[in-house]
């Protein structure tokens, strides 16, 4: 049993497979069994803009009709994927169009890696590919997704558990192989779940702060109210591991007027 969950872990995460009979080193006689059990499956893809500069933007749906999104974006030295943890967000910050929907529920594991699948799908990013052919830009090298950000629809501290364990197949060695170092998660500031992140999620940490005082990060950032500005330098110094090889971005909004 363990070594068929690896050789279908595998046939899954690193080669890209959606079928169990293209899974050729497990025997014939099992491949029916497993498709009678089990299902592999992608998020539904409502909405697909490319942009000729290489920055792609999909909007998913879950099985129980709930959309959330993802972004593409190509740049010289990298190509990031930015991913959601949640659709919707309960926090509401003033510059953030998530900010204005509720939310509606956290993505599950398989929701969240989902979109690592259809990127990898849609952009030609598993071993042997094809790439997509529609005139966008593309980077030439093997590995066209080099890092992932936890930036998109959501606050991923607030959806700990399901998060943790999305980066943990998601940086495998023998799935899509990321290295954490190349996954960073933002946060608008969840301080006692910073320490933790760092511990058991072990990924970049970027902090979403966009003021400098406690009086203009309320106004931005609400959640500041409840964790100010110095508790959170605080957990940013305590964080774990920190070093120049998990170093904390600090993100930062120019506003107008502010």
């Amino acid at each position: 049993a363990k070594l068929r969950s690896k050789q279908v872990f595998h046939w899954i995460y690193h080669r890209g497979v959606t079928d169990f009979e293209m899974m050729t080193d497990i025997a014939k006689t099992m491949r029916p069994w497993l498709a009678q059990r089990f299902v592999i499956g992608r998020p539904e893809v409502i909405e697909a803009q490319v942009s000729g500069d290489g920055t792609r933007k999909w909007l998913l749906r879950t099985d129980d009709a709930q959309d959330y999104e993802m972004v593409f974006i190509h740049a010289a030295d990298r190509c990031t994927l930015c991913n959601s943890s949640q659709g919707g967000c309960t926090l509401t910050c003033t510059f953030c169009h998530t900010g204005t929907q509720k939310l509606v529920r956290n993505l599950e594991v398989e929701e969240i890696v989902g979109q690592s699948l259809v990127a990898k799908d849609r952009i030609g990013d598993w071993p042997g590919a094809e790439p997509p052919g529609d005139g966008a830009m593309l980077p030439t090298s093997e590995r066209k997704i080099t890092n992932i950000v936890l930036m998109g629809m959501g606050e991923p501290l607030y959806n700990f558990d399901n998060v943790k364990d999305a980066m943990e197949i998601v940086s495998d060695g023998e799935g899509i192989s990321l290295s954490k170092r190349r996954i960073t998660l933002s946060t608008s500031g969840v301080v006692p779940e910073i320490p933790r992140a760092g511990e058991e999620i072990g990924t970049m940490l970027a902090i979403s702060l966009h003021g400098t005082t406690d009086e203009i990060r309320d106004k931005l950032v609400p959640l500041n109210r409840k964790y100010p500005i110095k508790e959170l330098l605080q957990a940013c110094r305590n964080y774990p591991g920190l070093s120049n090889a998990r170093r904390i971005t600090f993100e930062y909004v120019m506003l107008k007027g502010v």
